[in-house]
């Protein structure tokens, strides 16, 4: 896994400067780094709305109970968009766009799933209002605000507790 990543912090650079002046070479410096800044921009615009409405659908789903599965996932992999989109270059700037168009996600979402699936353990509690019930030790307590007199609550204590009480307030 190491060596995956030391090559790609290091080769990933140098053919994206290499494609980058080519591509200057071509059409000039100027048009070059406003293709990218350009790109970067309506990326990250495109990256907000999209991890936007996958946040609602997200909501959504717990909300009505389910587990977002892959609604995550399509929000890990919009992060990954705008991470590669932030990196100045051709080659991750067209990765990360293409991980923001929906159709594309759910195709990678498809393929990271297939590749992972068996690696991870999800552990869910059942509904807590599902009529089967777990023993698990723990008590499950509703709490609700509660305006307690303080002369009431002295009044249960020993005298000597309450003029230690009343010199701690």
């Amino acid at each position: 896994m190491f060596l995956y990543l030391l090559l790609l912090l290091t080769l990933v650079p140098i053919v994206e400067l290499a494609l980058l002046f080519k591509i200057a070479g071509a059409i000039d410096w100027l048009p070059t780094i406003m293709l990218v800044l350009v790109t970067g921009a309506i990326g990250a615009s495109l990256a907000r709305h999209e991890g936007l409405k996958t946040l609602t659908q997200i909501q959504a789903d717990l909300g009505s109970g389910k587990m977002p599965a892959g609604a995550m996932v399509e929000g890990v992999l919009i992060l990954a968009a705008g991470l590669v989109l932030i990196t100045p270059g051709v080659i991750t700037d067209a990765i990360g766009l293409f991980l923001l168009i929906p159709p594309c996600r759910r195709w990678a979402a498809r393929i990271l799933s297939k590749k992972f699936r068996g690696q991870f353990v999800v552990m869910h509690q059942g509904d807590s209002h599902s009529e089967h019930t777990v023993d698990d030790g723990f008590i499950d307590v509703e709490v609700t605000n509660v305006q307690a007199d303080k002369r009431e609550n002295q009044r249960d204590l020993p005298e000597t507790m309450q003029t230690e009480k009343d010199s701690r307030e």
